[in-house]
């Protein structure tokens, strides 16, 4: 069984029969996968970004290619008013009757929502509510006479919760998927094995048996992966005597926070798992820059039970360079923005060759900014952008929120660095150079040995190349830019915006590679 993929920004397939993990890397959590004909689907949370919910696909495990996303319309998630970490929570991708389903939460949005398609590729329904449950995490599965069950964590947030957050387990109901209805009251069913925050279930029947597969223990360093076992999909349940099925807690693993998992079987007839987790560095592993990441693992299955493998990373892969001179009519698949399309404060046309951002007074502190940005992938990056700011303020920006960001933007006759971390901001400048001005943004790994500095996961580096050569202008410790330090269920994400004015963009180049392993 083989278990590759290169990210879906590197150029080149990973070495065959080498698992390498992360599968999708960067902040790409919660995965789910579908096998159809032999091409594998696999999709994630996006929660307050737009477009929503990527959708990748492999035909051999080895390559995975992004391919769209579910999300491309404002009115298929609401999430222009919500909080920072909801919106799009924890897809799950299933295809049936020769239709792709995706059940999503948009929390704090619409709600739990239904979509579905002929294709992946092409264009996604507008999303059905789904009435008559409420919680998070939906699955859908059939059984053989055709009846749809949804399963899903009976998280209850806001009003439900009496304004606070209250958890009733793991629940189901026979699911219409035509109407979006539930049709009967709520049942719980099996909840782990009493880990906090029951959640991310998965149903499936394999060899006449049915199995529930949930993630417990929280998203953090407890979090796992537990399963257990029935004669229907509505139980009764047994737990797995082996549970959890997976963790890293307490461990020295490279991969930590596994969990939210999701099987599928491989070509040669074996089993695989994917899940997520993250990366941590610094001399006590406490920080990961990139956020939550699709990873994979091997299972066999032993006494009508799965046993998975500990999730390893793979072999080192080369570096990558991508450069984008926005020449096409539209963005590329890796770019993002924040709670608004992109389209509502950007074009290629108006100025061909340029990526054209118009400010609109917001900054990279607000909910919404005029910002388009794509994932940090790769522990060490170097991300340049030429940027024309002679009829506006802006430039570029790495973000985990409004809370937590690093900008460098040109102002006038001033190139500014502005850290922002908790809400607390030190800002530095030099002056600027004539434009088109080249802004820089690096992250490299801290000091060695066992000292203070090295604690952190990384350094951001911020310069601007001028006629006599690049000027530093600050340097910030990265561990605030965390998923740990920020609370964040995200990870890095680096563009360029504009806060006033019209700013445009000739060129952005992402360079990347990953620390030795």
């Amino acid at each position: 069984m083989t278990l590759t993929a290169p990210a879906p920004i590197e150029g080149g397939p990973a070495q065959p029969g080498v698992l390498t993990n992360p599968v999708v890397p960067g902040f790409h959590p919660d995965p789910s996968v579908c096998r159809v004909d032999g091409t594998y689907y696999l999709a994630c949370s996006t929660f307050e970004f737009l477009p929503g919910i990527p959708l990748f696909r492999s035909d051999d495990l080895v390559t995975w290619t992004p391919v769209g996303h579910v999300v491309t319309r404002a009115e298929q998630l609401d999430v222009r008013d919500v909080p920072t970490a909801g919106g799009a929570w924890a897809p799950t991708i299933r295809h049936h009757d020769g239709r792709f389903h995706v059940v999503v939460t948009d929390a704090m949005g619409r709600g739990n929502l239904l979509f579905t398609a002929d294709d992946p590729a092409g264009e996604w329904s507008d999303g059905t509510v789904v009435e008559g449950i409420d919680g998070i995490d939906p699955d859908l599965a059939w059984d053989a006479d055709g009846t749809c069950y949804l399963t899903y964590s009976g998280l209850l947030l806001g009003e439900a919760a009496e304004g606070g957050v209250r958890h009733l387990g793991i629940q189901q109901v026979r699911f219409d998927v035509a109407t979006g209805r539930a049709l009967e009251e709520p049942r719980s069913l099996w909840s782990g094995t009493g880990g906090i925050f029951p959640e991310a279930p998965h149903l499936y029947e394999v060899d006449g048996t049915w199995y529930l597969l949930v993630a417990e223990g929280g998203t953090e360093r407890g979090h796992a992966v537990s399963i257990a076992r029935g004669p229907t999909p509505e139980g009764p349940f047994e737990d797995c005597p082996a549970n959890p099925l997976l963790t890293a807690r307490g461990t020295d693993r490279p991969v930590q926070n596994t969990g939210h998992a999701d099987l599928f079987q491989t070509p040669d007839g074996g089993w695989a798992m994917v899940l997520l987790g993250v990366r941590p560095r610094g001399m006590v592993r406490s920080f990961s820059p990139m956020g939550r990441e699709t990873f994979a693992t091997r299972l066999r299955w032993e006494d009508g039970w799965p046993v998975v493998e500990p999730v390893e990373l793979g072999p080192q892969r080369p570096p990558v360079r991508v450069v984008d001179d926005f020449d096409g009519t539209g963005l590329d698949l890796p770019w993002v923005s924040v709670r608004r399309p992109a389209t509502e404060f950007s074009t290629l046309t108006a100025r061909p060759g340029w990526l054209v951002l118009h400010g609109d007074g917001s900054t990279m502190d607000d909910p919404r900014p005029v910002f388009v940005g794509r994932r940090q992938q790769h522990e060490v990056t170097e991300v340049t952008a030429v940027v024309d700011a002679s009829a506006g303020v802006g430039g570029l920006s790495v973000r985990i929120d409004e809370d937590n960001h690093v900008d460098l933007e040109i102002d006038g006759d001033v190139v500014r660095a502005r850290a922002v971390l908790a809400r607390v901001a030190q800002t530095w400048q030099v002056p600027a150079p004539a434009g088109p001005v080249t802004l820089r943004l690096e992250t490299v790994p801290p000091a060695e040995g066992f000292s203070l500095r090295a604690i952190t996961c990384d350094l951001v580096r911020l310069s601007v190349d001028t006629p006599t050569g690049r000027v530093d202008v600050a340097e910030v410790d990265g561990r605030g830019m965390t998923a740990e330090t920020a609370g964040s269920f995200t990870g890095r994400v680096v563009g360029v915006y504009a806060t006033t004015g019209t700013v445009a963009v000739d060129r952005i180049s992402y360079q990347g590679q990953d620390r030795d392993r």
